[in-house]
């Protein structure tokens, strides 16, 4: 009985999620985009990889979805089921560092005006962009050895990157484990130590406005909440089932506070930034056949 309701319960997430974040995130992304070809910001170009990467996440989550209603049998060919499950975990791992990339911006913006002046050049967050996809997909390639290199491929299972030979587990675990550290523990210390921080400084400084502040906190609440919630269980996984020495059955459902992830990325963008919203209400109204007036205030890079 639980292979049906373990596929009931993924399938009607990935379903919700789809619906929700794909426009969301099309919307996010046209906004980073205008903002970029307006005037690209290190933050900006961060949060546009960001949702690119969640898009990605996305656009190969109907495979999943298929995997789910043929109740978690793989019918595909496998080497779909390696290039799925390659995109579906380097998404996730390219999000989590994309958000403690943009929390170090942010800490060094309010804690260090004038060192963020000099380093706000777009070619510094593009680098690190660059760096943090090469980073997840190296790390990812596991997903490829695992299933396909000849001293480990295994032809007798019928399910996507679920269950393990002896052999498979003793390359898959350490690596896991390794990712645990480096793409899960140390960037949510990093988002930690860079938002409470920020929180700390905003409320030490009596001329921002309550206005500010509130934005501010709520992007750096929202990190951090993003990352206990929807990154660490699944993360928490790795370190369990290396203690255990094999892959725990309930990964599988921690993968789905993953997935509901790209639906709450947008609503954090929109609810801590007012040049976000801007964006987004100038593009409904381009959609409903209004024209924005010149004279409106034009979007602006902060909030």
């Amino acid at each position: 009985m639980e292979p049906f309701i373990k596929s009931e319960i993924i399938l009607a997430v990935s379903i919700v999620s789809f619906l929700i974040g794909f426009p969301a995130n099309l919307l996010a992304l046209y906004a980073f985009s205008s903002k970029i070809y307006s005037k690209p910001l290190p933050i900006d170009i961060l949060l546009l990889n960001l949702t690119v990467s969640d898009l990605l996440f996305l656009v190969i989550l109907p495979l999943k979805m298929h995997e789910a209603a043929s109740s978690m049998e793989w019918t595909l060919p496998k080497i779909m089921c390696s290039f799925t499950s390659f995109i579906f975990f380097c998404s996730i791992y390219t999000s989590t560092l994309l958000l403690a990339a943009a929390s170090v911006v942010r800490y060094i913006a309010v804690g260090h005006p004038v060192s963020y002046h000099q380093l706000q050049k777009s070619v510094y967050a593009v680098v690190v962009s660059i760096v943090i996809w090469l980073t997840s997909a190296a790390h990812c390639s596991i997903t490829f050895i695992t299933e396909h290199h000849p001293s480990l491929s295994s032809k007798n299972s019928s399910r996507c990157y679920e269950d393990f030979t002896e052999k498979q587990l003793e390359v898959l675990l350490p690596v896991r484990l390794e990712i645990f550290f480096v793409l899960s523990l140390l960037p949510l210390a990093i988002c930690i130590y860079c938002n409470m921080h920020c929180i700390i400084i905003l409320f030490s400084r009596p001329r921002i406005s309550k206005m500010q502040k509130q934005k501010a906190i709520g992007m750096a609440l929202g990190t951090l909440a993003v990352f206990l919630v929807c990154v660490l269980p699944f993360n928490l996984s790795h370190l369990w089932g290396y203690a255990q020495g094999k892959s725990p059955w309930w990964r599988c459902y921690t993968l789905l506070l993953c997935t509901f992830n790209t639906c709450i990325d947008p609503i954090t963008f929109y609810c801590s930034s007012s040049a976000f919203r801007c964006m987004i209400g100038k593009f409904i109204l381009k959609r409903f056949g209004h024209s924005v007036s010149q004279q409106q205030r034009p979007c602006t890079s902060s909030g």
